[in-house]
C-alpha cells in the first residue's frame, strides 16, 4: 500500500552547510495497518509525513502510494490520501459543515453523497453540537475535529495524521483515538506521528522510532520488547536513543 525507499531531505544553511532533516529512511505500510512514527519534537516526523503526502519534495528516494509514484503521479496520490497537517489552516468564517462542503467540492462529490458523508463524519467525530458555529468561535479540540473532517470528505483509502491529538483535552483525544480505531476496522491504512508513548502503544500495529532524521528501529511492540528486554514503549524508545548516542 505504501512503500518508502531511501528518503533523504537536505536543507542548506549558510553557517552549517548541508543539513539532513531525513537520512535514508525506508519502510513499508500494509493495507489496513496502523503504523506509528514515534519520536521527540524535531526528530523529522512532520517533514517525513509532508513528503509522503506530496506537500514537500524529497532530495532523494522514492515513495509509492496505492500503486502511484509520489513524484510522477502526485494528483493520483492526493486522491488516495487524507492528510492532517499539524498546522492546517481553516477558513475562520466558515462553519464545520461549510468547511466540509468546500473541501468536498474539490473531489466532485455529488450532493446526495456529500450530504450523507457529512452526516457520517459529524456522528463519527461527535460534531453535531458545533457544526453550525464558525471556525473562529470553536475551541482547540473542535478545530482539530473540523480539520480531520476536512480530510475525510473524499473517503480516502489512506490517512496520514501528524500529531492528531497534540494539545487536546482527554475527551477530544478519546474521540480521535476512537475514530482511528474505527477507520482501521474499515480496512483503512493509517500513518500517524506522535510523541505520546501510550498513544502509540494503544493504537499501532507497528512502530517506527525516529530520532535526528533517522529511523532507528521498526517493528511490532512485542518484537521490540523481546529485542530490548524492556516492558514498555517509553523504555524501548530510550534504549534505542541511547544506542544511537553510543554509535554517534
Amino acid at each position: 500500500m505504501i512503500k518508502v525507499e531511501n528518503i533523504q531531505k537536505k536543507f542548506y544553511d549558510k553557517k552549517s552547510g548541508d543539513i539532513y532533516a531525513l537520512d535514508d529512511i525506508s519502510f513499508d505500510v500494509n493495507e489496513g495497518e496502523i503504523f506509528g512514527l514515534l519520536g521527540p519534537n524535531g526528530a523529522g516526523k512532520t517533514t517525513l509525513l509532508r513528503i509522503i503526502s506530496t506537500i514537500m519534495g524529497q532530495t532523494e528516494g522514492n515513495i509509492t502510494i496505492n500503486g502511484f509514484n509520489s513524484k510522477n503521479q502526485p494528483e493520483e496520490v492526493k486522491k488516495s490520501i487524507g492528510f492532517l497537517s499539524g498546522n492546517t489552516k481553516l477558513y475562520k468564517k466558515l462553519t464545520p459543515v461549510e468547511t466540509m462542503r468546500f473541501f468536498g467540492g474539490f473531489y466532485n462529490i455529488n450532493k446526495r453523497v456529500m450530504n450523507q458523508r457529512i452526516e457520517e463524519i459529524l456522528s463519527s467525530l461527535d460534531m453535531h453540537e458545533f457544526k453550525d458555529k464558525i471556525v473562529e468561535k470553536l475551541s482547540t479540540g473542535q478545530v482539530q475535529k473540523t480539520s480531520i473532517a476536512r480530510c475525510m470528505m473524499h473517503d480516502p483509502k489512506i490517512y496520514i495524521l501528524d500529531e492528531p491529538t497534540l494539545g487536546l483535552d482527554i475527551l477530544t483525544s478519546r474521540t480521535i483515538v476512537d475514530f482511528i480505531k474505527k477507520e482501521k476496522e474499515n480496512n483503512k491504512t493509517i500513518i500517524f506521528s506522535t510523541h505520546y508513548m501510550e498513544e502509540a502503544d494503544l493504537l499501532c500495529d507497528r512502530i517506527g522510532l525516529i530520532h535526528k532524521g533517522r529511523l532507528v528501529e521498526i517493528g511490532k511492540l512485542e518484537e521490540l520488547k523481546e529485542k530490548t528486554g524492556k516492558s514498555n514503549i517509553r523504555d524501548i524508545f530510550l534504549f534505542y536513543i541511547d544506542q544511537e548516542s553510543v554509535v554517534l
